[in-house]
């Protein structure tokens, strides 16, 4: 009977993602491979046409970016975090968690004021006598990739405290009583055991950031569009679903290769002793 009970379970949670993600999926999806609406053309036209082609190109540049920048400034503060008492940790953790509850239109608008001609840090750089008129750093790749790593920076920083503080700290005083410095401890230790969760980390920043719509929209608008916005215009401003459809399958086939080359990465990185080797 318990038996009987796990397989109802798995047969209704199939039925749900079949029926509410796959068959939507392919309702969307299906009509841009036929001839009466442009077929394989359609993706064709998509990479041969330069606009679209630099719109794709710079999400993915801006994703890429984003990623690292996450990970160079996660990986210290989480290892940071990692090595508080547990009192000290919980408080840090609740400050890390704190902006994801904040709706993202908001902490975007944040960024707006911060960013602006009129924002905080230009207000601020005129009155010191730094620069002589406001920078412009709104609707810009730098606004967006800012207001990116705000975003997702707190999703890469929790990915890699739950890795790190299963590290015993006896391995890192061994490593230094045996000679080695910071940098080598850092190099040799709490890099490759970090790899897991930056691996974990860097496939939901990427793909967060490739498939993020209100950021870039409020951060970078009509002149620095991603896929995300790019798909929402053509879908809801112009009506245009066929196309809608063929960006998000690219986008989807684009989040599915770099999973599968992360996972790649990461299998390397074992057979290698994680850069150990």
């Amino acid at each position: 009977m318990k038996k009987l009970a796990h397989y109802f379970i798995l047969l209704f949670g199939i039925f749900i993602f079949v029926f509410f993600l796959i068959i939507p999926l392919i309702q969307s999806i299906f009509p841009t491979f036929l001839p009466v609406n442009g077929g394989f053309e359609n993706y064709s036209q998509f990479f041969k046409d330069d606009f679209y082609r630099g719109i794709f190109i710079r999400t993915l540049r801006i994703s890429a970016i984003v990623t690292v920048l996450c990970f160079v400034l996660g990986l210290p503060t989480a290892y940071f975090v990692a090595g508080l008492s547990k009192s000290k940790k919980s408080l840090l953790m609740a400050a890390i968690l704190f902006p994801l509850l904040t709706n993202s239109v908001i902490r975007s608008f944040a960024w707006i004021n911060i960013l602006g001609r009129n924002g905080v840090i230009n207000n601020f750089l005129l009155q010191i006598g730094l620069i002589n008129q406001p920078l412009t750093m709104l609707y810009t790749e730098f606004s967006i990739i800012v207001g990116s790593i705000y975003l997702f920076l707190p999703t890469m920083i929790l990915t890699l405290v739950g890795v790190l503080e299963t590290i015993e700290g006896e391995i890192f005083e061994a490593a230094q009583t045996l000679g080695a410095s910071s940098f080598t401890v850092f190099r040799k230790i709490i890099l490759p055991l970090s790899i897991p969760g930056a691996i974990v980390g860097s496939i939901l920043v990427f793909t967060g950031t490739l498939t993020a719509y209100t950021t870039p929209q409020l951060l970078g608008g009509n002149q620095r569009m991603m896929m995300a916005t790019f798909l929402y215009q053509r879908a809801t401003t112009l009506g245009d679903w066929n196309s809608a459809s063929v960006i998000a399958l690219i986008l989807i086939i684009s989040t599915v290769i770099v999973m599968k080359l992360m996972d790649l990465f990461a299998a390397k990185l074992d057979k290698r002793g994680a850069l150990n080797a």
